[in-house]
């Protein structure tokens, strides 16, 4: 096999007292999808903001291909190929969708400028939305826009951070099947996510986190089996 694309070793994050990750080692090979699952307060996002260099760990080592991230910047790490999108879009509300997707291309290489912007907004169905202001999408819109911001820079890995809460049951299908083209495209993703039928659906391997510990992680069938899974995070 071939050498992950993102790797942690022994990463750890507190705030004050509380420890909300302990000695987490996983790896994330290219073109895969995964999921990350866990109740409220498990330690997903804080993962994702340690990994995307928005927390820094207080332990531990976050590896991009063959280089160790240690302390650089977010915006550095997009460069990288690493991108991210937040739990709740935060789009620049003054600015047009096309605009938006157009920022994130001055820290990506060979950008493409205009170009590249509008190729973001048709790969996420915004094509005819581009000149619309951001209170003018729908919630689904905005969750578009999210993930075009995010492959604006041409990651090879995307972190979705739930691209799926507050949307209907035919909305989420219709961002699976966003999620799914983009992976077809080469792009590995790291779901983090609470609706189970898309997890099952889109993920090869699931990683389980409770209370900031990795309790599982396998084939998705094998860890949704698995009793500590059901008494921590089904409840069953």
């Amino acid at each position: 096999m071939t050498a992950p694309l993102l790797r942690t070793h022994g990463l750890g994050k507190r705030f004050g007292g509380f420890v909300a990750l302990q000695e987490i080692d996983l790896e994330v090979h290219a073109g895969e999808r995964v999921g990350l699952i866990g109740p409220n307060g498990s330690g997903k996002s804080t993962f994702v903001n340690c990994v995307a260099g928005d927390f820094a760990s207080h332990q531990g080592t976050v590896w991009f291909g063959d280089r160790a991230l240690g302390r650089l910047a977010p915006h550095k790490r997009t460069a990288l190929g690493l991108a991210r999108t937040f739990q709740l879009p935060r789009p620049f509300r003054s600015m047009s969708v096309l605009a938006n997707v157009s920022l994130p291309l001055l820290f990506a290489r060979n950008n493409g400028g205009a170009e590249r912007a509008h190729e973001c907004l048709h790969q996420v169905g915004l094509a005819a939305k581009a000149d619309a202001l951001p209170r003018d999408l729908t919630q689904v819109d905005l969750r578009r826009l999210e993930l075009a911001r995010a492959i604006a820079a041409r990651p090879r890995l995307l972190l979705a951070d739930e691209v799926m809460a507050g949307l209907s049951h035919m909305e989420v299908d219709e961002m699976l099947a966003l999620l799914l083209r983009l992976n077809e495209a080469g792009i590995a993703i790291v779901m983090i996510e609470h609706i189970m039928r898309a997890v099952t659906a889109f993920c090869e391997r699931l990683i389980v986190l409770v209370a900031g510990r990795m309790i599982a992680h396998g084939p998705p069938s094998d860890v949704l089996a698995s009793p500590a899974v059901e008494s921590a995070y089904l409840g069953t």
